[in-house]
């Protein structure tokens, strides 16, 4: 998936899990733009993965062994964590 085609990267974050909903998409709003070439294409990557293992990542239930998915994982997580609960 190209970095730069946001609309697909938009959908892509489109989970259908509440609990991985309010993570990523929030996540995808209010940063995406932010991040470098390399770091977006760690979250493009990271969109690829199972919702299971998504789920059990962000919600510290282990972590991904490819490093860079790791790193990324953990910038959702404390970004978000530092940008406040989200309005369900």
């Amino acid at each position: 998936m190209d970095i730069n085609n946001k609309a697909r990267i938009h959908w892509a974050c489109r989970r259908g899990m509440r609990e991985l909903d309010i993570s990523i998409m929030p996540f995808f709003e209010h940063e995406y733009d932010t991040l470098s070439d390399s770091e977006k294409q760690a979250f493009v990557r990271l969109l690829t993965c199972d919702d299971p293992d998504l789920f059990n990542w962000l919600m510290n239930h282990g972590s991904p062994e490819d490093p860079e998915l790791a790193q990324m994982v953990a910038l959702i997580q404390s970004r978000n964590m530092a940008r406040g609960p989200v309005a369900l």
